[in-house]
């Protein structure tokens, strides 16, 4: 079992509470969705799950134990938390280029694939992946949730966060919604209420900051 338990999870940063008791789990064999605003504290618990910020309360297990006691944790779990910076005089990134060029591809689109091919270096079974469609064009959209549904498909934990719910709405299975660091909701996205505008319009009365 790769399921990834997230447990009571609180992380402070001075007067500032970034994640608020916060408790889901994604199981191993499906893509979770975890959406929210900027700011409402996704990429802060997949930091703690990687073991690079500690939490102020609760914990984050992956396979039933934290990142830091996983053996060769960068084979089991592979992660994507932004966008990744590479040295240009690298082979492979200048390989890619050349290919890209013909077919009319930018470079930005050879730092995007480098990025997840960095994730999936050591072929592990836990993805978390932060924003990885920002950036892509349509194509780059569809070729990226095939690939997350055939890596699903294999039995591997994938988790996709992101703020806009069109970007995971086709290909998750479930949805973990969180705002101002707090759990809205987490279960199956079809209990959102269906698809197009009803989905939509349930994810944005969930992600509203009480005012």
């Amino acid at each position: 079992m790769t399921e990834i338990e997230v447990r009571g999870l609180t992380k402070t940063f001075g007067a500032v509470t970034a994640v608020r008791d916060v408790s889901f789990t994604a199981p191993d064999g499906k893509i979770t969705g975890f959406l929210g605003p900027n700011g409402s504290g996704k990429t802060t618990t997949l930091r703690v799950a990687l073991g690079l910020i500690r939490p102020s309360a609760g914990e984050v297990l992956i396979g039933g134990v934290p990142y830091r006691r996983l053996a060769q944790p960068r084979r089991r779990v592979g992660a994507l938390l932004e966008a990744t910076g590479f040295h240009p005089g690298r082979r492979a990134r200048d390989h890619l280029r050349v290919l890209a060029a013909p077919a009319g591809l930018p470079d930005r689109r050879v730092d995007e694939v480098l990025g997840l091919a960095a994730a999936l270096l050591g072929d592990p079974q836990v993805l978390l992946l932060d924003e990885p469609a920002n950036g892509l064009d349509p194509a780059g959209i569809a070729w990226l949730r095939a690939l997350l549904r055939s890596l699903a498909g294999e039995g591997r934990t994938i988790v996709v966060a992101s703020h806009v719910l069109s970007e995971v709405a086709q290909t998750a299975d479930q949805a973990v919604i969180v705002t101002a660091g707090q759990l809205r909701f987490a279960g199956p996205l079809r209990e959102l209420g269906g698809s197009g505008r009803a989905l939509e319009s349930a994810f944005l009365k969930l992600t509203a900051v009480p005012g």
